[in-house]
């Protein structure tokens, strides 16, 4: 893995043409002047986001939250997903209004660093919720689930639902098996460190999971509801002042997918499930929110989220296969995810009568 800090690695990756490349602080703080009319006084990256580079800004009157995308990132669709974040806070979602710049556009790409940049919005990421902050992003999801449905993207064939319904297990562990051989090369070299050790372990016992995907997809009920969701509706994207969730941030384009994906991802994420022994209770009372803010939703969605969860674990390998090919902008936060990922999906293929009992049970108490 590279020892360059962020900033030196994106200096070194997106250089300005000028002889002596512009550091990017520099570069971002210059679009925000002349672009937005902000006054910086001091501009900080943050350590978050592993897509984009981001960055809190103290401006003359307020705060804003920069957004920096790299070159080659799609700004029209990244457009249409600041679009989405501003339809869900019409709808009363909390979420971080958008600044526009003097052009009144959604991202400035007039320069080498494409930008968006919005309202600082108070609160903090819990990574492990509690009561009720569980209630609360179940309450907010459904409110959103209900609010995209009638969007017309919403009634386009899935084509990534399609995608992730065919999974390959043999891939994966041809995948599984190219990883193994990178660590296996690292201990004959004798540079093998503890995280090689540990990513050995959890890959083998990944391997032999791989052989219950084509069984749980076929378990799965035969139609389930896709449609414009969040795309990444996670702990990391919200912001809590004690129970009550601040703002949603970092919607994705809009692209109908499993709403038992959504469901079941924010249910059993994995923070709250390998962390919080009561994680069964905290799903159940997260999921029960998002009912009674999405009456409409189908039952077969609420009782397939579980596996679905279960089986997009079974089907990632991220932030294992980062470290060992690509690193991430942290790459410890994205080893740290792994483990956390892989202990989530032993966790749920061990509880997976009891996870489908629980679904039963919700679908049972709302009388339909």
């Amino acid at each position: 893995m590279s020892s360059l800090t962020p900033f030196a690695r994106a200096a070194k990756e997106y250089p300005m043409s000028a002889p002596t490349p512009v550091p990017p602080t520099e570069a971002i703080t210059a679009v925000l002047t002349d672009r937005y009319d902000l006054a910086v006084r001091t501009m900080v990256q943050l350590p978050i986001g592993q897509g984009t580079i981001n960055y809190r800004a103290t401006c003359d009157g307020s705060d804003v939250f920069v957004k920096h995308y790299p070159p080659g990132t799609d700004t029209a669709a990244e457009q249409r997903a600041v679009a989405l974040s501003e339809l869900a806070r019409h709808h009363a979602i909390p979420a971080a209004p958008i600044v526009l710049n003097r052009h009144a556009e959604l991202i400035d790409d007039s320069t080498g660093y494409a930008v968006s940049v919005w309202e600082w919005m108070p609160g903090r990421v819990v990574t492990t919720l509690n009561t009720g902050q569980c209630a609360r992003a179940g309450d907010v999801l459904g409110r959103i689930h209900a609010a995209f449905a009638p969007l017309p993207e919403s009634a386009m064939p899935s084509t990534e639902a399609d995608t992730w319904f065919r999974v390959d297990p043999a891939r994966l562990a041809s995948t599984v098996d190219s990883l193994m051989d990178v660590i296996t090369e690292r201990i004959k070299a004798g540079t093998a460190d503890a995280f090689d050790v540990h990513a050995s372990q959890t890959l083998n016992e990944r391997r032999t999971m791989l052989d219950r995907i084509p069984g749980l997809i076929s378990e799965l009920p035969p139609s389930l509801t896709t449609q414009v969701l969040h795309g990444d509706y996670s702990p990391v994207n919200l912001l809590y002042a004690g129970d009550d969730l601040t703002a949603v941030l970092d919607f994705r384009p809009p692209s109908p997918f499993l709403v038992a994906y959504d469901l079941g991802r924010m249910a059993f994420y994995p923070n709250t499930v390998a962390c919080d022994p009561d994680w069964m209770e905290s799903a159940r009372t997260l999921i029960r929110a998002y009912q009674a803010a999405n009456p409409a939703v189908a039952d077969a969605d609420i009782l397939a989220c579980g596996r679905v969860a279960l089986l997009q674990l079974l089907g990632s390998l991220y932030g294992v296969k980062q470290h060992y090919l690509k690193p991430g902008l942290f790459q410890d936060d994205l080893d740290e995810f792994w483990t956390l990922r892989h202990r989530t999906a032993a966790a749920l293929l061990d509880h997976l009568e009891e996870v489908d009992q629980l679904l039963a049970d919700l679908i049972a108490s709302t009388g339909r």
